[in-house]
Protein backbone atom coordinates (compact mmCIF):
# COMPACT_ATOMS: atom_id res chain seq x y z
CA UNK A 1 0.00 0.00 0.00
CA UNK A 2 0.89 3.52 -0.79
CA UNK A 3 0.99 6.34 1.39
CA UNK A 4 0.55 9.32 -1.64
CA UNK A 5 1.31 12.22 0.37
CA UNK A 6 0.78 14.78 3.17
CA UNK A 7 -0.41 18.24 3.27
CA UNK A 8 0.29 20.72 6.36
CA UNK A 9 -1.85 23.83 7.04
CA UNK A 10 -2.45 26.15 9.64
CA UNK A 11 -4.51 24.82 13.01
CA UNK A 12 -7.72 27.00 12.95
CA UNK A 13 -10.54 26.94 15.78
CA UNK A 14 -13.87 27.58 15.25
CA UNK A 15 -16.92 26.06 13.51
CA UNK A 16 -18.82 25.75 10.46
CA UNK A 17 -21.90 27.49 10.01
CA UNK A 18 -24.77 24.94 10.14
CA UNK A 19 -26.13 26.59 6.60
CA UNK A 20 -23.02 25.69 4.97
CA UNK A 21 -22.70 22.70 6.41
CA UNK A 22 -26.08 21.56 4.88
CA UNK A 23 -24.67 22.53 1.73
CA UNK A 24 -21.49 21.02 1.66
CA UNK A 25 -23.58 18.03 2.69
CA UNK A 26 -25.63 17.68 -0.43
CA UNK A 27 -22.52 19.00 -3.23
CA UNK A 28 -19.87 17.19 -1.43
CA UNK A 29 -22.27 13.47 -1.92
CA UNK A 30 -23.74 14.70 -5.21
CA UNK A 31 -20.11 15.22 -6.79
CA UNK A 32 -19.07 11.78 -5.42
CA UNK A 33 -21.72 10.08 -6.67
CA UNK A 34 -21.51 11.85 -10.25
CA UNK A 35 -17.69 10.51 -10.07
CA UNK A 36 -18.88 6.84 -9.17
CA UNK A 37 -21.02 7.25 -12.38
CA UNK A 38 -18.50 8.64 -14.32
CA UNK A 39 -15.61 6.65 -13.15
CA UNK A 40 -16.07 4.25 -10.69
CA UNK A 41 -15.45 3.58 -7.28
CA UNK A 42 -11.82 3.19 -7.56
CA UNK A 43 -11.13 6.54 -9.49
CA UNK A 44 -12.91 8.09 -6.41
CA UNK A 45 -10.54 6.23 -3.95
CA UNK A 46 -7.20 7.56 -5.69
CA UNK A 47 -8.53 11.06 -6.05
CA UNK A 48 -8.72 11.38 -1.95
CA UNK A 49 -5.44 10.04 -1.92
CA UNK A 50 -4.09 13.20 -3.84
CA UNK A 51 -3.48 15.98 -1.57
CA UNK A 52 -3.65 18.36 -3.81
CA UNK A 53 -7.23 17.11 -4.99
CA UNK A 54 -8.24 17.17 -1.59
CA UNK A 55 -7.67 20.34 -1.43
CA UNK A 56 -9.26 21.61 -4.37
CA UNK A 57 -12.16 19.57 -3.88
CA UNK A 58 -12.45 21.49 -0.17
CA UNK A 59 -11.99 24.62 -1.54
CA UNK A 60 -15.46 23.55 -4.20
CA UNK A 61 -17.03 23.14 -1.28
CA UNK A 62 -16.62 26.79 -0.16
CA UNK A 63 -14.67 25.57 3.15
CA UNK A 64 -11.33 27.69 4.08
CA UNK A 65 -8.65 26.83 1.93
CA UNK A 66 -6.20 27.03 3.99
CA UNK A 67 -7.43 25.68 7.14
CA UNK A 68 -6.89 22.53 9.32
CA UNK A 69 -10.47 22.88 9.89
CA UNK A 70 -10.92 21.94 5.57
CA UNK A 71 -10.19 18.02 6.44
CA UNK A 72 -12.19 17.37 9.50
CA UNK A 73 -15.24 19.27 8.23
CA UNK A 74 -15.46 18.41 4.56
CA UNK A 75 -14.96 14.61 5.79
CA UNK A 76 -17.19 14.65 8.13
CA UNK A 77 -20.24 16.50 5.69
CA UNK A 78 -19.47 14.52 2.83
CA UNK A 79 -19.47 11.10 5.79
CA UNK A 80 -23.64 12.37 6.78
CA UNK A 81 -24.67 13.55 3.17
CA UNK A 82 -23.18 10.18 1.82
CA UNK A 83 -26.00 8.35 4.22
CA UNK A 84 -27.91 5.52 2.39
CA UNK A 85 -26.07 6.09 -1.16
CA UNK A 86 -22.96 3.62 0.64
CA UNK A 87 -25.10 0.19 0.03
CA UNK A 88 -26.17 1.33 -3.41
CA UNK A 89 -22.73 2.12 -5.20
CA UNK A 90 -20.69 -0.37 -2.61
CA UNK A 91 -18.41 2.80 -1.06
CA UNK A 92 -17.79 3.56 1.98
CA UNK A 93 -16.72 6.15 4.86
CA UNK A 94 -16.04 5.31 7.92
CA UNK A 95 -14.49 6.90 11.08
CA UNK A 96 -13.62 10.79 11.56
CA UNK A 97 -11.94 13.00 14.66
CA UNK A 98 -11.10 12.42 18.03
CA UNK A 99 -13.46 9.67 19.29
CA UNK A 100 -14.81 8.75 16.19
CA UNK A 101 -11.56 7.88 14.93
CA UNK A 102 -10.99 5.42 17.50
CA UNK A 103 -14.31 3.59 16.49
CA UNK A 104 -13.45 2.96 12.96
CA UNK A 105 -12.39 -0.53 13.37
CA UNK A 106 -16.26 -1.29 15.00
CA UNK A 107 -17.95 1.01 11.85
CA UNK A 108 -15.89 -1.41 9.49
CA UNK A 109 -17.08 -4.56 11.08
CA UNK A 110 -20.62 -3.55 11.55
CA UNK A 111 -20.40 -2.32 7.68
CA UNK A 112 -19.11 -6.00 6.54
CA UNK A 113 -21.72 -8.18 8.60
CA UNK A 114 -24.65 -5.64 7.08
CA UNK A 115 -23.27 -5.72 3.60
CA UNK A 116 -21.50 -9.14 3.42
CA UNK A 117 -17.63 -8.37 3.74
CA UNK A 118 -16.46 -10.49 5.53
CA UNK A 119 -13.68 -11.64 3.74
CA UNK A 120 -12.83 -7.77 2.97
CA UNK A 121 -12.92 -6.48 7.37
CA UNK A 122 -10.45 -7.89 9.16
CA UNK A 123 -7.91 -6.55 6.26
CA UNK A 124 -9.73 -3.21 6.22
CA UNK A 125 -8.97 -3.42 10.15
CA UNK A 126 -5.40 -3.67 9.59
CA UNK A 127 -4.98 -1.14 7.12
CA UNK A 128 -6.77 1.36 9.48
CA UNK A 129 -4.62 0.38 12.67
CA UNK A 130 -1.54 0.24 11.02
CA UNK A 131 -1.88 3.69 8.67
CA UNK A 132 -3.16 5.20 12.15
CA UNK A 133 -0.12 3.37 13.70
CA UNK A 134 2.87 4.63 11.29
CA UNK A 135 2.15 8.14 10.60
CA UNK A 136 1.89 8.59 14.43
CA UNK A 137 4.98 6.41 16.04
CA UNK A 138 7.33 5.37 12.92
CA UNK A 139 6.99 8.87 11.38
CA UNK A 140 7.96 11.30 14.50
CA UNK A 141 7.27 14.82 12.95
CA UNK A 142 5.55 16.31 16.23
CA UNK A 143 2.06 15.83 14.77
CA UNK A 144 -0.34 13.77 16.91
CA UNK A 145 -3.26 11.75 15.07
CA UNK A 146 -6.48 13.32 16.26
CA UNK A 147 -8.52 12.10 13.17
CA UNK A 148 -8.68 9.33 10.74
CA UNK A 149 -11.09 8.50 8.11
CA UNK A 150 -11.19 5.14 5.94
CA UNK A 151 -12.70 5.08 2.66
CA UNK A 152 -13.01 1.23 0.85
CA UNK A 153 -15.05 -0.45 -1.91
CA UNK A 154 -16.81 -3.44 -2.15
CA UNK A 155 -13.72 -5.65 -3.70
CA UNK A 156 -11.27 -4.25 -0.94
CA UNK A 157 -9.62 -1.22 -2.64
CA UNK A 158 -9.15 1.47 -0.15
CA UNK A 159 -8.08 5.64 0.76
CA UNK A 160 -7.32 7.05 4.63
CA UNK A 161 -7.04 10.70 5.12
CA UNK A 162 -6.10 11.45 8.42
CA UNK A 163 -4.67 14.40 10.00
CA UNK A 164 -2.19 15.23 12.85
CA UNK A 165 -1.89 18.26 15.26
CA UNK A 166 1.23 20.19 16.17
CA UNK A 167 -0.12 22.07 19.05
CA UNK A 168 3.65 23.96 19.61
CA UNK A 169 3.48 24.99 16.60
CA UNK A 170 -0.53 25.96 15.67
CA UNK A 171 -0.36 23.59 12.39
CA UNK A 172 -1.92 20.17 10.93
CA UNK A 173 -0.96 18.14 8.78
CA UNK A 174 -2.62 15.51 6.50
CA UNK A 175 -1.77 12.31 5.44
CA UNK A 176 -3.29 10.38 2.49
CA UNK A 177 -3.22 7.04 1.51
CA UNK A 178 -4.28 4.65 -1.27
CA UNK A 179 -4.22 0.71 -1.92
CA UNK A 180 -2.56 1.42 -5.15
CA UNK A 181 -0.07 -1.20 -4.99
CA UNK A 182 0.90 -4.02 -2.46
CA UNK A 183 4.07 -2.77 -0.60
CA UNK A 184 5.43 -2.72 3.25
CA UNK A 185 3.77 -0.32 5.55
CA UNK A 186 6.88 0.23 6.87
CA UNK A 187 9.35 1.14 4.27
CA UNK A 188 8.88 4.08 2.19
CA UNK A 189 4.91 3.90 1.92
CA UNK A 190 4.33 6.97 0.21
CA UNK A 191 5.17 8.34 -3.37
CA UNK A 192 4.77 11.81 -2.94
CA UNK A 193 5.00 14.54 -0.21
CA UNK A 194 3.51 17.60 0.11
CA UNK A 195 3.94 20.13 3.06
CA UNK A 196 6.56 21.91 4.98
CA UNK A 197 9.55 19.92 6.16
CA UNK A 198 10.15 19.78 9.77
CA UNK A 199 14.23 19.98 11.53
CA UNK A 200 15.40 16.32 13.32
CA UNK A 201 11.73 14.19 12.06
CA UNK A 202 13.00 10.44 12.58
CA UNK A 203 11.44 8.36 9.52
CA UNK A 204 11.99 4.73 10.65
CA UNK A 205 9.78 4.16 7.34
CA UNK A 206 13.06 5.78 5.16
CA UNK A 207 14.58 3.26 3.26
CA UNK A 208 17.75 3.94 5.03
CA UNK A 209 16.40 3.29 8.26
CA UNK A 210 15.41 -0.16 7.12
CA UNK A 211 18.57 -1.51 9.17
CA UNK A 212 17.75 -0.61 11.85
CA UNK A 213 14.06 -2.21 11.89
CA UNK A 214 16.21 -5.44 11.52
CA UNK A 215 18.54 -4.34 14.39
CA UNK A 216 15.37 -3.15 16.34
CA UNK A 217 13.98 -6.86 16.09
CA UNK A 218 17.80 -8.31 16.87
CA UNK A 219 17.71 -6.35 20.13
CA UNK A 220 13.99 -7.09 21.55
CA UNK A 221 15.42 -11.19 21.02
CA UNK A 222 18.41 -10.24 23.63
CA UNK A 223 17.63 -10.19 27.33
CA UNK A 224 18.32 -5.71 28.32
CA UNK A 225 18.66 -4.09 31.17
CA UNK A 226 17.40 -1.24 31.75
CA UNK A 227 18.46 1.38 28.85
CA UNK A 228 18.17 4.98 28.96
CA UNK A 229 19.06 6.97 25.76
CA UNK A 230 19.62 10.57 25.63
CA UNK A 231 21.51 11.15 22.66
CA UNK A 232 22.54 9.85 19.31
CA UNK A 233 25.28 9.87 16.34
CA UNK A 234 24.33 11.92 13.37
CA UNK A 235 25.84 12.05 10.17
CA UNK A 236 27.00 15.76 9.05
CA UNK A 237 26.46 16.95 6.20
CA UNK A 238 30.40 16.67 5.34
CA UNK A 239 30.20 13.18 6.08
CA UNK A 240 31.73 13.44 9.74
CA UNK A 241 29.91 12.23 12.45
CA UNK A 242 28.38 14.13 15.23
CA UNK A 243 26.72 13.78 18.60
CA UNK A 244 23.64 16.28 19.15
CA UNK A 245 22.72 17.24 22.39
CA UNK A 246 19.77 19.10 23.11
CA UNK A 247 19.25 21.98 25.46
CA UNK A 248 16.70 19.87 27.50
CA UNK A 249 15.43 16.91 27.25
CA UNK A 250 12.22 14.47 28.29
CA UNK A 251 13.62 11.78 30.85
CA UNK A 252 11.71 8.65 29.06
CA UNK A 253 10.07 6.26 31.88
CA UNK A 254 12.42 3.47 32.12
CA UNK A 255 10.08 1.13 33.97
CA UNK A 256 8.02 1.41 30.95
CA UNK A 257 11.00 0.56 28.47
CA UNK A 258 12.01 -2.18 31.01
CA UNK A 259 8.03 -3.88 31.02
CA UNK A 260 7.55 -3.30 27.06
CA UNK A 261 11.15 -4.75 26.61
CA UNK A 262 10.46 -7.97 28.86
CA UNK A 263 6.74 -8.14 26.92
CA UNK A 264 8.63 -8.55 23.60
CA UNK A 265 11.61 -11.46 24.67
CA UNK A 266 8.75 -13.16 25.99
CA UNK A 267 6.81 -13.15 22.60
CA UNK A 268 9.21 -11.43 20.32
CA UNK A 269 7.69 -10.53 16.58
CA UNK A 270 8.19 -12.21 13.76
CA UNK A 271 8.10 -9.14 11.67
CA UNK A 272 8.72 -5.05 12.31
CA UNK A 273 5.23 -4.62 10.82
CA UNK A 274 3.80 -7.03 13.91
CA UNK A 275 6.16 -5.35 16.71
CA UNK A 276 4.75 -1.68 15.07
CA UNK A 277 1.16 -3.53 15.90
CA UNK A 278 2.10 -4.49 18.72
CA UNK A 279 -0.16 -2.92 21.80
CA UNK A 280 1.41 -0.18 23.74
CA UNK A 281 4.53 0.36 21.33
CA UNK A 282 4.26 3.52 20.20
CA UNK A 283 6.99 6.33 19.40
CA UNK A 284 8.87 6.41 22.47
CA UNK A 285 9.86 2.55 22.26
CA UNK A 286 10.17 2.32 18.79
CA UNK A 287 12.23 5.42 18.82
CA UNK A 288 14.13 4.24 21.92
CA UNK A 289 14.70 0.58 20.51
CA UNK A 290 16.36 2.59 17.14
CA UNK A 291 18.45 3.98 19.27
CA UNK A 292 19.38 0.68 21.29
CA UNK A 293 20.07 -0.64 17.99
CA UNK A 294 22.15 1.96 16.51
CA UNK A 295 24.53 1.71 19.65
CA UNK A 296 24.32 -2.28 20.02
CA UNK A 297 24.38 -3.13 16.31
CA UNK A 298 26.10 0.21 14.26
CA UNK A 299 23.04 1.04 12.29
CA UNK A 300 23.18 4.79 11.97
CA UNK A 301 19.82 6.72 12.02
CA UNK A 302 18.40 8.42 9.29
CA UNK A 303 16.42 11.99 10.41
CA UNK A 304 14.71 13.34 7.62
CA UNK A 305 11.80 14.62 7.10
CA UNK A 306 9.20 12.60 4.32
CA UNK A 307 7.41 15.31 3.96
CA UNK A 308 8.33 16.82 -0.08
CA UNK A 309 -5.67 24.40 -5.30
CA UNK A 310 -9.48 26.15 -6.88
CA UNK A 311 -11.78 28.09 -5.74
CA UNK A 312 -15.91 27.99 -7.04
CA UNK A 313 -18.08 29.55 -4.75
CA UNK A 314 -16.04 31.20 -2.54
CA UNK A 315 -14.51 30.65 1.48
CA UNK A 316 -16.00 30.67 4.78
CA UNK A 317 -13.50 33.03 6.16
CA UNK A 318 -14.32 35.33 2.91
CA UNK A 319 -11.36 34.77 1.25
CA UNK A 320 -10.71 34.87 -1.60
CA UNK A 321 -14.52 36.06 -1.55
CA UNK A 322 -17.38 35.17 0.39
CA UNK A 323 -19.38 31.89 0.05
CA UNK A 324 -21.73 32.87 -2.59
CA UNK A 325 -25.52 31.20 -1.98
CA UNK A 326 -26.71 31.38 -4.71
CA UNK A 327 -24.37 30.02 -6.82
CA UNK A 328 -23.80 27.42 -4.55
CA UNK A 329 -27.72 26.07 -4.72
CA UNK A 330 -27.74 26.84 -8.35
CA UNK A 331 -24.41 23.87 -8.61
CA UNK A 332 -26.07 21.77 -6.00
CA UNK A 333 -29.48 21.59 -8.04
CA UNK A 334 -28.03 20.93 -11.58
CA UNK A 335 -25.64 18.11 -10.53
CA UNK A 336 -28.55 16.45 -8.55
CA UNK A 337 -30.71 16.94 -11.63
CA UNK A 338 -27.48 15.15 -13.93
CA UNK A 339 -27.37 12.51 -11.45
CA UNK A 340 -30.87 12.09 -11.65
CA UNK A 341 -31.35 11.91 -14.78
CA UNK A 342 -28.18 9.25 -14.94
CA UNK A 343 -29.65 7.06 -12.97
CA UNK A 344 -32.06 6.78 -15.45
CA UNK A 345 -29.78 6.08 -18.08
CA UNK A 346 -29.84 9.62 -19.53
CA UNK A 347 -26.02 10.86 -19.57
CA UNK A 348 -26.16 13.70 -21.52
CA UNK A 349 -25.72 16.19 -18.69
CA UNK A 350 -22.95 14.77 -16.74
CA UNK A 351 -21.44 14.09 -20.22
CA UNK A 352 -21.57 17.59 -20.79
CA UNK A 353 -19.29 18.13 -17.12
CA UNK A 354 -16.76 15.75 -18.51
CA UNK A 355 -16.28 17.90 -21.85
CA UNK A 356 -16.01 20.94 -19.91
CA UNK A 357 -13.47 19.56 -17.69
CA UNK A 358 -11.13 18.84 -20.72
CA UNK A 359 -12.08 22.29 -22.03
CA UNK A 360 -10.80 23.91 -18.72
CA UNK A 361 -7.38 26.17 -19.44
CA UNK A 362 -4.82 23.98 -17.70
CA UNK A 363 -1.98 25.70 -16.05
Amino acid sequence: MKRTGTATSPLHTGHCPPWLFQKMQRLSAAMVEAMILDYGPRTVLARFSDPGWFQAFGCVLGFDWHSSGLTTVVLGALKEGWGDRARDYGFYIVGGKGRTALNTPQEIAEVGSRDALQRAQEDLITVSRLTAKVDNALVQDGYTLYHHVLLFDRQGSWAVVQQGMNAAAQRARRYHWFSEAVETFTVAPHQGIVGVPEPQVLDLTHPDNVPAQAASLAAIRTPHESLTALASLRQGPDGTRHLALPDAHLIPSPHHFDQMLAKLYMVPPETYQDLVLTPGVGPSTLRALAMVAEVIHGTPLTYRDPVRYSFAHGGKDGTPFPVRRQDYAETIATLEQAIRHARLGETEQLDAFRRLSRLAPRS
